[in-house]
């Protein structure tokens, strides 16, 4: 399958797939006029990119838990890094969140005393 059909296929553009090809989360061959070819699984593999990058993952987790992804089913293989990875990844969230928090509090705090100004 070349770039534009996967493309079609996925509803991926183009320039993202090359994207991925570009941090080895796709590894298309190349026929013998250079274009890229895929394989018959490729659309599954963009479906768990495309998920992966939905809950959060950086493209170099993605890079390191693809290979676990054997099947189309939800989650992936428990390879030897795989849990580690989600973990740290969900540890990063959790504090992005409790920052977010903060940021937010702080927000409200100072929209009250301006407010508060407002009416005196």
């Amino acid at each position: 399958m070349l770039i534009g059909e996967l493309s079609q296929q996925t509803g991926v553009a183009t320039r993202l797939l090359r994207y991925y090809e570009e941090q080895g989360l796709l590894c298309p061959d190349r026929d013998s006029n250079g274009y890229r070819v895929y394989a018959p699984e490729a659309p599954y593999v963009v479906a768990r990119i495309r998920g992966m990058l939905a809950a959060g993952l950086t493209t170099g987790a993605i890079r390191e838990m693809l290979p676990c992804a054997t099947d189309a089913g939800p989650g992936i293989d428990p390879c030897p890094e795989v849990l580690r990875t989600m973990a740290a990844n969900l540890e990063r969230m959790d504090a992005d969140i409790a920052d977010l928090r903060r940021r937010r509090a702080a927000l409200a705090e100072f929209r009250d005393a301006t407010e508060a100004r407002q009416r005196r």
